[in-house]
């Protein structure tokens, strides 16, 4: 049994999820919570939160044992990406692409 939790529309780059995702790949709730409360990336409070959504709907909706659960899968989409100008040189603008994130996590059980 799995349990899932998405994140849609961050306002975080994808390429800087993807690094932190890495770091929790394959490891248990509690070795990844702690992964992710040391490490000093802005990619750390979206996934603590959605790692905790994920937890709580395994316990909840599944009646799964916070204890045996691990990162099964976990991975990161981009999502639609604003496009803002900023003003240049004689009169020119520049293209500023502002990425945004869809992060999926997926928690499984131990057997």
């Amino acid at each position: 049994m799995e349990a899932k939790a998405i994140l849609r529309n961050a306002r975080i780059a994808p390429r800087k999820v993807e690094i932190v995702l890495n770091l929790i790949r394959g490891k248990d709730y509690e070795t990844a919570l702690a992964i992710l409360k040391h490490t000093p990336k802005s990619a750390c409070e979206y996934l603590i939160k959605l790692i905790n959504s994920a937890a709580a709907n395994a316990e909840n909706n599944f009646h799964m044992d916070k204890t045996n659960l691990y990162v099964s899968e976990c991975f990161v989409c981009p999502g639609p990406t604003l496009k803002r100008y900023q003003a240049r040189a004689k009169g020119s603008g520049a293209r500023i692409l502002k990425r945004t994130s869809h992060v999926t996590v997926v928690l499984s059980e131990k057997e």
